[in-house]
């Protein structure tokens, strides 16, 4: 069966903001395909379903850091208030406030989204552990091994060097160069 949204678009809209990882408003009026009004009215509705931990509100700054990290706005028009931010319990209730077969599907993928990320960094984690405890194994057995300490400290650092995130690449400037 063809998904009906591919994992990718739905993780690429997943943002890490105060500390949580979230989907905007906007992105999610998209993928459930409803006006972003309508999804805000539904939700405004059903306010009592949307604590904080849920859903809040991006402020002023944090909309114009979100906005500035794209060449291209996809934000639209003039907006009279900034997004809205909605955690993963939140993408969650909106399946039972947006009642349509495609809200559901969408869901669905959304939610599968969300667990393949947590997946992916318990298993750095895990990694990352399992070198240090290797590490501290190596350094204990030191004194029998001088001679490949260096060779072994490389492989070491070849592997914390692999783990890192791929280091960001220095946007190109736009526009008339003289």
């Amino acid at each position: 069966m063809k998904e009906l949204i591919p994992q990718e678009v739905i993780e690429n809209r997943i943002y890490l903001i105060r500390g949580q990882k979230v989907m905007l408003s906007t992105d999610l009026a998209r993928l459930y395909r409803v006006p972003v009004k309508r999804l805000n009215e539904q939700v405004k509705r059903n306010i009592k379903r949307f604590p904080e931990d849920f859903m809040f509100q991006l402020t002023d700054s944090e909309h114009e850091i979100l906005k500035s990290q794209f060449a291209t706005s996809r934000w639209g028009g003039v907006r009279r208030a900034n997004p809205y931010a909605f955690t993963e319990q939140g993408v969650a209730m909106l399946s039972s406030v947006l009642n349509s077969e495609r809200a559901v599907q969408v869901n669905i993928a959304i939610m599968r989204a969300f667990v393949r990320l947590r997946e992916i960094l318990l298993t750095n984690k895990d990694l990352a552990a399992k070198i240090t405890a290797l590490e501290l194994k190596y350094k204990n057995h030191e004194m029998k091994f001088s001679k490949y300490d260096e060779h072994i400290a490389a492989i070491f650092e070849a592997i914390r060097q692999l783990m890192a995130p791929p280091p960001e690449k220095p946007k190109p400037r736009i526009g008339f160069h003289p």
